[in-house]
């Protein structure tokens, strides 16, 4: 899921939903029984009874989400699924919004990175008429011309309006980033260098490409028996013919190393975005990295993020962090927004916290407030047949099994405070993080970037030594610093001088404290400086217990 810009109603559902939790804690409600079915055709449906209310709620997975879109044509699944409620062979689209209206139904679309779903909703009168519309849209699409260039131009507008939104802005910068090529990288709806490039024709042969019955799972909830799922749903699936479908292979790419992302903009707030490979959805580890994410910044209130920097700083209305679990590895981010002037402060804040989580064991009050939460919370993911119907869906999809709610309060429990270390250790990475911030970088104090010209003494100078945040350090100064967790140095910066001094910069003088001889010469820097404009010379003494260790040379270039 993406995660947007937080509101305060979004605070207040998640302090009722912790209060709820631990009222259900101890009364988690068993599973509505279900009926799995695999047709002729290899379709597979889900169904559950529900006759408190005369509706129905049926969903449609297509195992055709946007990384199935081929390259230079990203956002063509989004397209196709929009394009399925354009118009049919039979009925216009605006026929088919009339149909809709008089029944009282509602049949919808919606496009994810893994799968594309079509959703109806119809009181249990008006099935067998709804059922028939259904089919239709699914079977027969027209996708007619002009009602296409309308969806693009809509799409290129959408994407015009994201541009200035600087969540969105963050979001797509780190996921290009993290994901490299891979199938991920891409915002579902595509961009507005793809979209001209998707024309009816490709459209249709996505189309023909995905929409089998043996690439749908389908789950039905409601006001409906078995009996009449097998008279008014099999019969009408089992006439659609199953098809041999491409082999694709999903290509995991992910960045490596520490990378930090600039986007200025003219705003108040700066939106940012801390984070790393993530986990797929079927990783065994999935349960303890839920609980170990709650606990750092997953469970509002009750995180260690949330505490930190806004309860006890004051620094930002809100942060959290998540793991975007899909079918292959997604993203692990620690999303917040914060006044540009404290944008450093907060990102130092987060990270501290990642590394603490590694390197020391929650407390047990923690790990028991998240399991209860976490267990407590869960008959609120299927206390309705929207809820239900999506549920079933994707417990199939991901191979959790029918019985996965039975099992759930066991996975949970089973996690112990050694598991959560284990996972942070695994799937936190602090050292390497990527880092996008979108704000006024120079508000931030974040328009510069620093690199180092030489050091001198012992290797393995740290970030600490330096006394310059992971944020200000190009890829090449961190990795050349070798940069770890070490403690007790102290580093001193000694001169700061404009290029226009550096000529008279004695720097063999500052290196013989240590070496005794000259190891750079003032035509050498300047050599070295040559390449870079707008630079300030930094020069840092790093000691130990009052003893000098390093002095370091640098210099920090305007990178706005």
């Amino acid at each position: 899921m993406r995660l947007r810009t937080f509101k305060r109603s979004f605070l207040l559902f998640l302090s009722l939903l912790f209060i709820l939790a631990a009222l259900f804690a101890d009364d988690l409600q068993a599973m509505p029984p279900v009926q799995k079915t695999v047709l002729s055709n290899h379709l597979i449906i889900l169904q559950s009874e529900d006759h408190s209310l005369p509706f129905i709620t049926l969903k449609l997975l297509i195992d055709g989400g946007s990384r199935r879109d081929p390259s230079g044509e990203e956002g063509l699944a989004y397209l196709t699924a929009e394009g399925l409620l354009l118009g049919t062979s039979a009925h216009s689209l605006s026929q088919i919004n009339e149909e809709l209206d008089f029944m009282g139904a509602s049949v919808n679309v919606s496009s994810g990175r893994d799968y594309s779903m079509l959703n109806l909703r119809v009181l249990r009168k008006d099935l067998d008429k709804a059922l028939d519309l259904f089919m239709e849209v699914l079977t027969q699409p027209a996708f007619p011309d002009e009602e296409i260039r309308r969806e693009k131009q809509k799409t290129l507008g959408a994407l015009q309006a994201e541009a200035d939104q600087p969540d969105e802005v963050a979001e797509k910068g780190f996921r290009k980033a993290l994901f490299l090529s891979s199938p991920y990288a891409h915002p579902v709806n595509g961009t507005k260098e793809s979209i001209p490039n998707i024309t009816r024709e490709k459209i249709m042969n996505f189309y023909r490409t995905w929409y089998h019955p043996n690439n749908f799972i389908i789950s039905v909830v409601g006001d409906i028996s078995a009996a009449e799922v097998k008279q008014k749903i099999f019969t009408r699936f089992e006439k659609m013919q199953s098809a041999d479908m491409p082999d694709l292979p999903f290509t995991e790419a992910f960045a490596k190393g520490p990378e930090t992302i600039r986007i200025n903009k003219d705003i108040t707030q700066a939106n940012i975005i801390i984070g790393n490979e993530g986990i797929s959805r079927e990783n065994p580890d999935y349960y303890a990295v839920s609980i170990m994410n709650y606990i750092l910044g997953g469970g509002g209130f009750a995180s260690r993020l949330l505490g930190e920097i806004r309860n006890k700083r004051g620094l930002a209305y809100s942060v959290a962090s998540f793991f975007d679990a899909r079918k292959y590895p997604g993203s692990f981010q620690i999303v917040l927004q914060t006044k540009n002037k404290s944008a450093r402060e907060a990102i130092d804040i987060a990270i501290r916290q990642m590394k603490l989580i590694r390197h020391e064991p929650v407390s047990d009050k923690e790990l028991e407030g998240a399991k209860k939460y976490l267990i407590g919370s869960f008959p609120m993911r299927i206390d309705s047949q929207a809820k239900l119907s999506t549920f079933l869906l994707l417990a199939q999809y991901y191979g959790l099994g029918m019985d996965y709610a039975e099992k759930y309060p066991s996975l949970i429990q089973s996690v112990t405070k050694e598991d959560l270390l284990r996972v942070a250790k695994k799937y936190l990475h602090p050292e390497n993080a990527l880092l996008v911030v979108v704000g006024n970088l120079e508000d931030a104090g974040m328009n510069t970037e620093a690199r180092i010209i030489h050091t001198s003494g012992k290797k393995g100078v740290t970030q600490k030594d330096l006394g310059v945040t992971l944020q200000d350090m190009s890829p090449q100064w961190r990795k050349q610093l070798q940069i770890e967790d070490e403690h007790g140095l102290v580093v001193t910066k000694v001169r700061q001088d404009s290029p226009a001094d550096a000529a008279g910069m004695q720097i063999g003088d500052v290196i013989k404290e240590l070496d005794r001889k000259p190891v750079m010469n003032v035509k050498e820097f300047e050599s070295a400086l040559a390449e870079w404009e707008q630079e300030r010379i930094i020069e840092l003494r790093v000691l130990r217990n009052g003893k000098l260790l390093y002095v370091v040379i640098g210099t920090v270039k305007n990178v706005i």
